[in-house]
């Protein structure tokens, strides 16, 4: 994975420093604090956790904090299995799935953000309105002009296998939070977990809707903003390579064009 360097912010200030539990197996958590209706600046508030109480997840930590030390700190979570994606956050420098990541797996005091340049609700909740918006954008469900049959669209096991890869994101954001061109055109280029999305339709065996997909991402902005830095396809939690697949929607452009 790639190591992502937080912006440094001078208003993050220290906050405060909770008591240590009496245990012998302790591990320190430093987690990003912010609510933006009280008018106060961001901190950083200190906490332990005693490990002989919880789970060995970076989740399970931060809901032991919850739930016995500081019922204020506010996050996202639902499956703890790596499947919904709710619990990615910035964690030790990488953005992840807390579900997934084991506190063994970190040396030291486990520093978490929300995901990074997203504004935030509250805490390590970031607002994902408009990567939601985009996700919709590129209309993520089949379209046909034929006649619907009977049963069921038909698919061959080789043209099923053109989606492995693909279909497993779960649009937890990592990977666009991840990508620089994503952090200065936000508003404008779609990132990679959407483009990926996009991608994924386009090469569905079942889709009719092609050219009007690909004509929908003719712009200077949705598609050609990547650079192919690759921060996407490393610190993908599911393993994914939208690189790959930003890559394979602008071969396909270029074969548009050359057929026209």
């Amino acid at each position: 994975m790639v190591q992502l360097t937080l912006p440094k912010n001078s208003q993050i200030k220290p906050g405060k420093t909770w008591p240590k539990p009496d245990s012998s197996a302790l591990r320190e958590y430093r987690v990003y604090r912010y609510d933006p209706d009280s008018g106060e600046n961001p901190r950083i508030d200190t906490y332990w956790v005693d490990t002989k109480d919880c789970g060995p997840m970076i989740l399970d930590g931060l809901l032991w904090i919850k739930n016995k030390v500081d019922p204020t700190l506010t996050l996202r979570r639902s499956c703890r299995e790596g499947i919904c994606g709710s619990c990615a956050m910035n964690i030790d420098g990488f953005n992840t799935l807390a579900c997934t990541k084991g506190m063994d797996e970190i040396k030291g005091a486990i520093k978490i953000y929300p995901l990074p340049h997203m504004p935030v609700v509250k805490d390590l909740v970031p607002d994902l309105t408009t990567f939601y918006a985009q996700h919709r954008s590129i209309e993520p469900w089949l379209k046909t002009t034929s006649p619907t049959p009977k049963t069921e669209w038909l698919q061959s096991k080789p043209e099923r296998a053109k989606l492995d890869g693909l279909y497993e994101c779960i649009l937890c954001a990592c990977c666009s939070t991840s990508c620089p061109s994503y952090w200065w055109n936000g508003e404008k280029y779609l990132g990679p977990a959407i483009l990926l999305q996009a991608y994924r339709w386009l090469i569905d065996s079942r889709d009719e809707a092609t050219e009007e997909r690909l004509d929908n991402l003719e712009d200077p902005f949705k598609l050609y903003r990547c650079h192919t830095i690759m921060n996407c396809s490393k610190t993908c939690p599911k393993g994914l390579n939208p690189a790959k697949a930003i890559a394979e929607i602008k071969k396909m452009m270029v074969e548009r064009r050359v057929s026209a």
